[in-house]
């Protein structure tokens, strides 16, 4: 699943950037009066480190902080921990 398949899901959804993150994307949860693009945390932290060239410590604490730690609405995505 992509940002353009989300668009076609619903517009409003919020996806990270940058674009290379798509492949973390596990789908869209939804329930009553909620709908968010969902991303597998272990796919994101691996993404971090291949791309961003960050260590795994690094990239665990960028996903927390920065991204699993922040509200930037009410379709502000979600994140898998398994």
């Amino acid at each position: 699943m992509n940002r353009e398949d989300i668009a076609d899901i619903n517009p409003d959804l919020l996806v990270m950037d940058p674009e290379y993150l798509d492949e973390a994307i596990v789908g869209v949860v939804t329930r009553i009066n909620f709908e968010a693009v969902c991303y597998d945390s272990n796919k994101v932290v691996d993404l971090l480190m291949k791309h961003d060239g960050l260590s795994q410590e690094d990239a665990i604490e960028h996903l927390e902080f920065n991204m699993i730690g922040s509200y930037v609405g009410e379709y502000t995505p979600v994140f898998l921990s398994w």
